[in-house]
């Protein structure tokens, strides 16, 4: 028998080895995807803590401490933008470049896995891959009765939407990072720092993490309402999901073409987003601390800029702790909801919330099913709606008496940065520096709870469906 060469056997090894890896992967993506989501999430974690704790990571060539580290790897991947060392001035070139790629990766890549996984559970179930429930994807449950094809994102179109998602982060991102660099150069940077920052801010407001690369944050730009003006746009751009964006880029023109689930994050979106701003210029026009002093024209316009912060945005000119209590109350209400579903923003979404109130609307009026936009909404998303709106308050209560515990602060303070946290936000009331070790941990587990809980929970719903050829009793609890 003729021996076979070395180098040959060494790449049939590699092809065996890279062969079995990928039968892995795919077995681990048809049988468990959430697993999946989940390994994802957290491969890319540990790699940026080792990353951020390199000493060319930090400007002082010193090693991060090990949970600075990890938080900050969190706070990237997850796209919250929390920090507990000053980003402006505590990352070398070299950790500046980190938090910028890892940005793009946790709020463009790890979403792109979010559609795949909406894609490979809907083939298991026998459905179209669909990115409208409320959750990073939607793993539609069974449907009652025929599925429209508009409302749903072909398994067809699955390319064209990833490319979607490729495309419109690059043009969303370069085109607004143009619009800033003349504000940064009326700031007085340097015409390196102006393109640096402007394409900084860009991708911070784009995939709503709320990072700012110059020290003193916004402080230079507080009266400069075109940068604050851009900030806001790709905020809401961001916010809006990609199967939206995929939506309008497909028929913009033709709003009766748009599916209930853009029609909906587009209705909501704006409700909360002018509700928003109206509740800040009620509680904090007479505040002297926020917008006491400021003109009439000046507070409307921070008053709209909180309100689109607030839902995942992360950016302020105020200081937080500087609200009034009931301003805190509702910054926690818009920060818990979030932005839409299979966007960069976090909470628990507006297609969720929108849920609930056609159920209750519905329920009110006696009727026998919700309907929107003259479409019925099937039951079984009012199922995962409560199951992603009680997986998020169980996230906040538990993290909330954790962080109390640990730091004894004062409760609305601590409820604040813990939404903010579950709903990668990135405004903080100055608790979540000021954090011992054990807090950063408790916070970090928030923020990649909250980033992947309502992914892992539909895709675990999804999964989880098996046929029953029987039914059980009914009995009806009291309720209410």
């Amino acid at each position: 028998m003729r021996a076979q060469p070395m180098g040959r056997l060494g790449r049939v090894d590699r092809r065996s080895w890279l062969g079995k890896v990928r039968d892995a992967v795919d077995t681990l993506m048809k049988h468990s995807p959430s697993r999946f989501a989940i390994l994802i999430f957290a491969a890319l974690i540990v790699l940026f803590t080792v990353l951020f704790s390199l000493p060319i990571a930090s400007a002082d060539r010193q090693v991060t401490p090990l949970h600075d580290a990890v938080f900050t790897a969190v706070s990237v991947i997850c796209v919250t933008g929390l920090a507990t060392v000053d980003m402006a001035t505590h990352w070398s070139p070299f950790g500046n470049v980190l938090v910028f790629i890892g940005v793009n990766i946790g709020g463009v890549g790890v979403l792109t896995l979010a559609s795949i996984l909406g894609l490979v559970i809907s083939r298991r179930l026998g459905l179209r891959a669909k990115l409208i429930a409320a959750s990073d994807s939607n793993p539609s449950r069974i449907h009652v009765g025929p599925v429209s094809e508009r409302q749903a994102v072909r398994l067809g179109e699955v390319g064209g939407l990833l490319a979607t998602v490729a495309i419109s982060a690059l043009v969303i991102e370069v085109t607004i990072a143009i619009g800033m660099i003349p504000s940064m150069l009326a700031a007085g940077y340097d015409a390196w720092h102006s393109f640096w920052y402007s394409f900084y801010y860009s991708a911070m407001a784009f995939t709503n993490t709320g990072f700012s690369p110059n020290p003193g944050g916004l402080e230079p730009l507080v009266g400069d309402y075109w940068f604050q003006s851009l900030l806001m746009l790709g905020v809401f751009l961001g916010s809006l999901g990609f199967p939206v964006i995929f939506a309008l880029a497909r028929a913009w023109r033709q709003p009766r073409r748009w599916s209930v689930h853009v029609k909906l994050t587009l209705a909501t979106t704006s409700i909360l987003f002018v509700a928003g701003a109206a509740m800040f210029l009620l509680l904090e026009y007479g505040n002297p601390k926020t917008y006491g002093q400021l003109d009439a024209g000046p507070t409307v316009f921070q008053s709209f800029f909180m309100s689109m912060m607030t839902r995942s945005g992360g950016f302020s000119t105020i200081n937080m702790h500087d609200l009034n209590g009931s301003s805190l109350l509702v910054s926690d209400m818009l920060m818990f909801i979030g932005g839409g579903s299979a966007s960069t923003a976090g909470g628990i979404k507006v297609t969720t919330l929108a849920v609930l109130f056609l159920a209750a609307f519905a329920e009110a009026r006696g009727a026998p099913s919700m309907e929107a936009f003259g479409r019925r909404i099937p039951r079984d998303m009012l199922r995962l709606s409560v199951s992603v709106v009680l997986w998020g308050a169980t996230i906040v209560a538990v993290s909330s008496i954790a962080i109390l515990q640990i730091t004894k602060q004062p409760f609305d303070y601590v409820l604040f940065d813990v939404i903010s946290a579950f709903a990668t936000c990135g405004l903080s009331t100055g608790l979540t520096a000021e954090l011992p070790p054990e807090g950063v941990y408790v916070m970090a587990a928030t923020m990649f709870m909250g980033r992947v809980g309502t992914v892992t929970l539909a895709a675990a719903l999804a999964a989880s469906q098996r046929r029953q050829l029987f039914k059980r009793p009914e009995e009806r609890p009291i309720v209410g």
